[in-house]
């Protein structure tokens, strides 16, 4: 995992390990893998989540009982459900989506494979998808996991990082290097 200075992925690398040792433990690494992007999901649909997550106006309580509540309507219940409630405890909320992300870049480097995030103007084929995923492993040497998501403003192209390399193809970018070629001829 990537050394950063940053205050928020220090502690969400800490509960993501701390998380993955204890599904490794209990032989659940999918199924919490599993609950985590469901959990990702509710965050990514519903503003009050976000402002729940992101927000230190509520007290520690109001947030455990707000994510208990939410943990038991979605099914996320055992591992996942009791991880949550003691990172709204704890008052970390804010880094739970770091946690799942680096959770899910751990259980990946331990199924030896390699996460690529992929950001495309609109989205992949499966035979596109399936490319992609062909070239970056011929990169990487390893099996690659690629998570897309749709970014209009990229106008074409893909922006890919995987692991501290990012690879930026985006219509966007090449754009902008233009204008600023032409603003320095002219």
């Amino acid at each position: 995992m990537a050394q950063s200075t940053s205050p928020v992925s220090d502690v969400a690398g800490r509960y993501a390990g701390s998380l993955f040792e204890l599904a490794l433990a209990e032989k659940s690494v999918s199924q919490v893998e599993y609950d985590l992007l469901a959990f990702e999901g509710l965050i990514e649909e519903s503003a009050d989540l976000r402002r729940l997550i992101e927000s230190p106006v509520f007290s520690a309580d109001d947030q455990y009982r707000a994510i208990a509540a939410i943990a038991d309507k979605a099914g996320l219940h055992g591992l996942v459900g009791n991880f949550l409630k003691v990172v709204a405890k704890n008052r970390r909320l804010f880094a739970v989506p770091g946690i799942i992300k680096a959770f899910r870049a751990i259980a990946a480097e331990h199924r030896g494979e390699v996460v690529a995030e992929v950001m495309a103007a609109h989205a992949l084929t499966r035979d596109q998808e399936a490319e992609l995923k062909a070239a970056l492993a011929q990169v990487a040497g390893k099996t690659v996991t690629v998570k897309v998501t749709i970014d209009p403003s990229l106008l074409g192209g893909l922006v890919v990082k995987m692991g501290s390399r990012q690879i930026d193809t985006s219509l966007k970018t090449k754009l902008n290097s233009l204008k600023l070629a032409l603003k320095e001829v002219g």
